[in-house]
């Protein structure tokens, strides 16, 4: 039986409290923990994204996990904090959102442990827009919005530079931010949490949307962006995660294979038609 589980908006304050807790019973107990990896019939809990991070996980859940004698449940959150929060205080087991670069940024600031265990998919960053139909069409004076997290904002404006729109500091890296630009060539920009970006749409001469919220606005990134991210060489691979120390759990050994298996790759291919693409080469 599929096990969805919305998250009620008051587990945001309780998830910040918990983070600087060490309680008994929390994913940092090691008892616990060697409870938790050594309960082979105890669902595995993974916090996702929507789209299409939970409906990965839904295929794998009603095809492929009975097979493999494994329980999944999907906890659904719609921001970028909550899941690596929870997952570090134990609240659930892994999480499938991120890429590495955000990951890396993550843990630094917020003294977190979470490792990765396996890529999945690339959902390619593009500018999208209403009032223009190609990227010439952009003129100084209008405005772009981009995300405002570290790593998103720079994959962002480098997108931006390298079709021409803005030029960034020589050797600037994937943190670049706005001050970065030394020739904005008269655009303004106006930040917003990723999540909000396609609501800014109307509001706005063009943003640059995170795949999963183009998706999630009913965008197709294959055919309504005026640009797309390359796929060779990206390191914005979305992977599954874990608090450090869980990468054995034999249920997450599972789920790792099965989210690299041919079933998985082919579901993604089909269901989503180059917006979302596959970021391994599945064998049987």
């Amino acid at each position: 039986m599929r096990k969805n589980i919305k998250l009620a908006a008051g587990f945001a304050s309780v998830t910040a409290l918990a983070l600087g807790l060490t309680a008994c019973g929390t994913s940092s107990d090691p008892a616990s923990a060697k409870d938790k990896a050594g309960s082979a019939d105890k669902a595995l809990v993974v916090a996702a994204s929507p789209t299409p991070h939970a409906d990965i996980l839904k295929f794998v859940q009603d095809n492929l996990a009975a097979k493999e004698g494994l329980k999944l449940e999907v906890k659904e959150f719609t921001d970028y904090v909550l899941p690596n929060t929870a997952t570090q205080n134990g609240q659930v087991d892994a999480n499938f959102f991120q890429h590495k670069p955000y990951l890396d940024d993550f843990n630094a600031k917020n003294k977190t442990t979470i490792v990765p265990v396996v890529d999945v998919h690339l959902e390619p960053l593009g500018v999208y827009s209403k009032s223009v139909k190609s990227l010439k069409d952009i003129k100084a004076g209008q405005t772009i919005a981009v995300p405002n997290d570290t790593t998103n904002e720079g994959r962002a404006l480098h997108l931006l530079a390298d079709n021409g729109l803005i030029t960034l500091k020589d050797g600037v890296g994937t943190d670049a931010k706005l001050s970065d630009i030394t020739d904005k060539k008269g655009l303004e920009f106006k930040e917003l949490e990723a999540a909000t970006v396609p609501r800014a749409l109307n509001d706005v001469d063009a943003a640059v949307i995170n795949g999963n919220y183009a998706i999630e606005a009913d965008l197709s990134p294959a055919e309504d962006a005026l640009v797309l991210e390359k796929a060779e060489g990206n390191p914005y691979a979305n992977l599954l995660a874990v608090k450090k120390g869980n990468e054995n759990d034999p249920r997450v050994e599972k789920l790792a294979k099965l989210l690299n298996s041919p079933e998985v790759k082919k579901y993604i291919e089909d269901t989503y038609k180059g917006s979302v693409t596959p970021a391994f080469s599945a064998t049987k």
